[in-house]
């Protein structure tokens, strides 16, 4: 087995090869003068089991493109079999048209991914689970409820706990750490009335009293996590905290979040962490090296890797 590196988030590659007690492939994955993307392996691959750990987050093509080059240089180097670890999977939220003549990027993006050469995806909790079948080829997509619940129970206790789900989309989600966690399941109601209104948010549950944690796939700007907190708290709620897989966080979300009554937000580092995020009291970090690195060793080792979430 190998384990190569992209440069979305080298930090979490080193503490996924720490954990598997394994050296990165030395490789050179850098850009040319006009942002041309080179890919050079250092090491012989043939016959190997390659793993490339790559997220598409910020800036999602430039990464999404040497994700794509780095599979290519490896087919084209004989290696075995090529898995695409990809932790964050960027576009996931573009998977069914949402208007008239709009794109299914989610499906272009496995695609590339398939014809560039992969054998096989890893990712870590998709927006949407039906990505899944756009791919050709095996897809492992893990959860991260299992990282999620310990922390929540561990920080949080589990008295007067109610886990709340931030729209209707994610209740599932949201059900599968209520059930981890023996705790009640609230969900808010997000409705427009019309264009240029902002959003009215409704309390589907009884949370007074009750201290919240909001779950979420992704947190780009922070709107509907803060407005969510701000519904609670009107609702009756004694404390929010959220916690988030995804952090995507766009231009000034940091800024809002820190500024919100959110008592804290939880992320993990399937997209580095920026200064931002590591010095704000307001928001802590989880590490997906370990589950990730877990899953790597099984598949690599023909094991079963469901049996991680039992």
């Amino acid at each position: 087995m190998k384990l190569l590196a992209g440069n979305s988030n080298r930090p979490l590659a080193e503490a996924i090869a720490a954990y598997l007690n394994a050296e990165l492939t030395r490789a050179t994955v850098h850009r040319f003068a006009d942002m041309e993307v080179f890919v050079e392996i250092h090491e012989n691959v043939r016959g190997e089991d390659v793993f490339i750990i790559q997220s598409t987050s910020f800036p999602a093509n430039d990464n999404l493109m040497e994700l794509l080059v780095c599979i290519d240089a490896l087919r084209r180097a004989s290696a075995k079999r090529i898995t695409a670890v990809v932790p964050y999977f960027g576009y996931a939220r573009q998977d069914r048209k949402s208007g008239s003549r709009t794109p299914i990027s989610a499906k272009l993006v496995s695609n590339l991914i398939t014809q560039a050469g992969a054998h096989r995806v890893l990712t870590l909790e998709l927006h949407a689970g039906q990505i899944q079948g756009f791919f050709d080829i095996p897809v492992d997509n893990l959860y991260s409820t299992p990282l999620l619940a310990p922390d929540i129970a561990r920080e949080m206790g589990t008295e007067d706990l109610m886990v709340v789900s931030p729209d209707v989309g994610g209740v599932t989600r949201a059900r599968g750490l209520a059930k981890r966690l023996n705790a009640p399941l609230a969900i808010i109601d997000k409705r427009r009335e019309r264009a240029g209104v902002s959003e009215v948010m409704h309390v589907i549950g009884d949370v007074r009293g009750r201290r919240c944690v909001l779950v979420d796939d992704i947190v780009d700007s922070g709107g509907t996590l803060c407005h969510a907190a701000d519904a609670l708290l009107e609702a009756g709620a004694v404390s929010v905290q959220a916690y988030v897989t995804h952090a995507v966080l766009s231009s000034g979300a940091v800024g809002k979040i820190t500024a919100s009554s959110l008592d804290k937000l939880v992320v993990t580092d399937s997209i580095r962490p920026t200064e931002s995020v590591r010095v704000s009291h307001k928001l802590g970090v989880l590490t997906v090296a370990q589950l990730i690195g877990e899953a790597i060793h099984r598949i690599s080792e023909e094991t079963s890797v469901s049996s991680l979430f039992d």
